[in-house]
């Protein structure tokens, strides 16, 4: 499992909560390392460029960066989430956009082991995500 946020309790269940995760995997590196653990604001709405936890379509709870907004096949709401690294992992290159309902939060922060805040990531120059993109 890459990216894997595991917390107590159901995700959905904690509007507005704060919650800790553990990151499992290298799909986040060089950001996130195996073994972090962040701190994710539940129930707050994601914007491009944030950190978030999620639930990809095979059911694994997945720390990811939300790229864009994207509709579903059948038309609902719906986030296009990558990893940071491209070669490791899940994401919706291969599984296709996130039902917003399945985007739980967003990660604030790395709490241990080296504290750290996060913020939004600005977007790269026009087609410098290009080769990132395929879909």
């Amino acid at each position: 499992m890459s990216g894997t946020g595991q917390g107590g309790g159901t995700p959905s269940a904690r509007s507005h909560a704060v919650g800790l995760a553990r990151v499992r995997g290298g799909s986040m590196e060089p950001v996130l390392r195996p073994g972090d653990r962040v701190l994710v604001r539940y129930g707050v709405p994601p914007r491009a460029g944030d950190l978030v936890l999620a639930t990809l379509a095979d059911g694994t709870l997945a720390v990811k960066r939300a790229d864009s907004r994207r509709a579903l096949r059948d038309g609902s709401p719906g986030w296009w989430l990558l990893s940071e690294d491209q070669e490791v992992g899940v994401d919706s290159r291969h599984r296709g956009p996130v039902p917003e309902a399945a985007v739980h939060g967003v990660v604030r922060a790395r709490v241990w082991p080296r504290p750290r805040l996060f913020g939004r990531r600005r977007r790269p120059a026009e087609g410098a995500w290009k080769n990132r993109r395929h879909g």
